[in-house]
């Protein structure tokens, strides 16, 4: 998420009040939701950081967004294997402890009536040995990182290329964690594309420079990706599969496609292709024009008529014009959801939102 400026008056009650699109219901895929309004995926690092196991503050932190009214629920990111993980007390749904703790969030969400997804992530390169199980972390070319890796301060270590065999593994291994989100009681998963994790770095060509089937111009170096989604989607189906891609990185945020749109446009056909329905294109600041006059959300809508999720620093109003003019159908907010668990409440009751504050907000679970 972007800056979110410390003016409240941006995020009082639209004029409509209640009529606001933002608080209609609307099925997307398999889910029918409460309101066009999603809690965005948010790194928290509160789970046990020797197992992966989310605990009963993780529990009640959901459930309280769930009671608000949100209508969809993106979990933090959720390592898919112990090798995938990049950031210490981060989750993971690879093992049976794990999905018994997620099944207790699950189960609170939907006894207050929402739907909830697990983020499936796998950092690649962004990692260091000594939170990826002690080996190299793994990436399509062995090129590091620059820089310190986040929230553990120490250099990012150089990575291991991934071999044809390691690829299928790890395709198998998204594969898997689908199957586990299911069995751990969500509604269905968001595949991580974005934000410089693995499968962004076989996309860039910043990071992927292979000769074989996995590198070469955009539309090829995709072929990851797609393999991805058409397993997952395999497992547990299109309706229950989300896609997330962004230009900008974790390690290098101020990224840009060189030719915005046709980067979408490659994009799109290539989720196509796989068999997405559902995509969640993430930019730091939604209404930033990128070609041609028109935003990221505007271009995917272009060339994209499924379903898509909004996010980028979003006012309320803001959100609310981008569903009416049909550029997206849900609106994801990050920072002011973990500022405010009843952000519904308060924007439907015109009252102020409690504006995000890093020291206050970033370690501490309400």
């Amino acid at each position: 998420m972007g800056h979110i400026s410390k003016e409240t008056n941006s995020w009082r009650i639209l004029k409509n009040g209640l009529e606001s699109k933002l608080f209609e219901p609307i099925k997307i895929g398999a889910w029918n939701l409460r309101s066009r309004i999603a809690m965005a995926p948010l790194t928290r690092s509160f789970a046990d950081d020797q197992t992966g196991v989310v605990g009963e503050d993780i529990v009640e932190y959901y459930r309280k967004r769930a009671a608000d009214g949100v209508g969809l629920i993106i979990s933090e990111g959720t390592v898919i294997s112990p090798r995938g993980k990049g950031y210490p007390g981060i989750p993971g749904i690879y093992s049976d402890e794990q999905i018994k703790g997620w099944k207790k969030v699950t189960d609170a969400v939907h006894k207050e009536g929402g739907t909830m997804i697990a983020q499936i992530w796998h950092v690649g390169r962004l990692s260091h040995h000594q939170l990826a199980g002690n080996l190299p972390p793994q990436a399509p070319s062995a090129i590091p990182a620059e820089g310190l890796v986040s929230r553990f301060r120490k250099p990012y270590d150089v990575p291991e290329e991934m071999t044809i065999k390691d690829i299928n593994q790890v395709i198998n291994q998204y594969t898997q964690a689908a199957k586990n989100a299911i069995a751990a009681g969500f509604d269905g998963v968001e595949i991580h594309g974005a934000h410089g994790y693995l499968i962004d770095q076989f996309n860039s060509d910043i990071t992927n420079h292979r000769t074989d089937e996995y590198g070469g111009d955009l539309a090829q170096r995709l072929t990851f990706m797609k393999e991805v989604i058409k397993a997952v989607i395999d497992a547990i189906g299109t309706e229950r599969t989300m896609i997330r891609f962004s230009a900008h990185k974790a390690d290098i945020p101020n990224y840009m496609w060189e030719d915005p749109e046709m980067a979408i446009r490659t994009f799109v056909e290539a989720f196509k292709e796989a068999g997405a329905t559902m995509i969640h294109p993430s930019i730091m600041q939604f209404d930033r024009v990128l070609a041609n006059g028109k935003t990221m959300h505007q271009l995917v809508r272009k060339y994209w008529d499924g379903v898509i999720i909004g996010v980028g620093t979003l006012s309320p109003e803001m959100a609310n014009q981008a569903i009416e003019e049909g550029i997206i159908d849900v609106a994801a907010f990050g920072r002011p959801l973990i500022s405010n668990p009843d952000f519904i409440h308060r924007l439907k009751s015109g009252i102020e939102l409690e504006v995000y504050d890093v020291k206050k907000h970033l370690n501490t679970l309400i």
